[in-house]
This record gives C-alpha cells, sequence and structure tokens, in this order.
C-alpha cells in the first residue's frame, strides 16, 4: 500500500497559522514538537511532519478501513528531512520527503520494497474507486493497482505501485 501528501507553502503560509493557540498540542506529540521547536525552519517542519501523517494515514485508513482525526495517534519517528517513519496503533509505514521553495511532498509505504515500485501517474488518468479507495485498471492485463493522490493548491500528484 501506499499514501502521498502535499503543501503548497505559499498557500499554506495564506491560510493556515500553525501557531496559533493549540494548534500543534492537537497535531503532534511532544516530540514531534520539539522536533518543530528546535528546527532551523519551525514552519517547514510542522509542514514536513503533517505530510507524512497524512501520507500514512492513507495507508492506514486503506488497511484498516479505520476513518477518523487521529494526528496524535500517527507518530512521526524523524531519521532526517528526507526520511523517517510513522507508526500508528502497531502498524509501521516508511516515508520519504522532497522540500522545495514551492512545496512539501511525502510518500509513504508499508514496505520499504514499495519505494522502488512507485510511478507517478498522470492528472489525466483514468481512476476508479473500489468501496471509496481509489485504483487504477489496466484495460489490457485487467491488473488493478492502488494509486494515491494528492492536491494543494498549485499541485497535483499521483502515485501507484507497479510490479
Amino acid at each position: 500500500m501506499i499514501g502521498n501528501d502535499i503543501v503548497d507553502l505559499a498557500l499554506a503560509k495564506k491560510e493556515s497559522n500553525w501557531q496559533r493557540n493549540r494548534f500543534l498540542d492537537k497535531i503532534f506529540t511532544e516530540k514531534e514538537q520539539l522536533l518543530i521547536a528546535n528546527a532551523l525552519n519551525p514552519e517547514i517542519m510542522v509542514w514536513n511532519l503533517w505530510t507524512r501523517k497524512e501520507a500514512a494515514y492513507k495507508i492506514y485508513n486503506r488497511e484498516t478501513g479505520i476513518r477518523g482525526y487521529i494526528p496524535l495517534q500517527l507518530d512521526c519517528w524523524y531519521e532526517s528531512e528526507n526520511l523517517g517513519t510513522v507508526s500508528c496503533n502497531g502498524f509501521t509505514y516508511h516515508t520519504q520527503t522532497q522540500i522545495s521553495n514551492e512545496l512539501v511532498y511525502t510518500i509513504a509505504v508499508a514496505k520499504k520494497m514499495y519505494f522502488s515500485q512507485i510511478k507517478k501517474i498522470e492528472l489525466e488518468t483514468k481512476i476508479t474507486k473500489i468501496n471509496g479507495v481509489p485504483f487504477v485498471k489496466d484495460i489490457s492485463s485487467l491488473i488493478v493497482s492502488p494509486v494515491s493522490i494528492t492536491h494543494h493548491g498549485r499541485f497535483w500528484e499521483g502515485i501507484m505501485l507497479v510490479e
């Protein structure tokens, strides 16, 4: 399984006041709040951890069928600005994060080997939902592959797993 999430930094700066009272307490564990407080760029750290949690949640939701607002149950283990894991109720997901001046983008996978099996999909790709979960179906082979889609502001990213 895969998940992804993206934050348009210009839009986030305009629409999200992550410094408002109690915002961090509702989203991030104490350990994560320490990472934010000690970061060279706390704002980037907020969106780095946020995208990791969101990408991992997409997998967790697919694997368990559990839907809900559970950011404090998604616990980020920060290896570097680009690598880490997210654990949630006994499940662990691996993350890779890309950061630029314009965006923060994270891909999460259930197994590390899936990173090498990820293929980007185009906006025009025909996506089908089965029980609310997006898939791409290969017309010739009839193979169904899970996809993950994210968009925020100016950015859209879609990925799928290929064998």
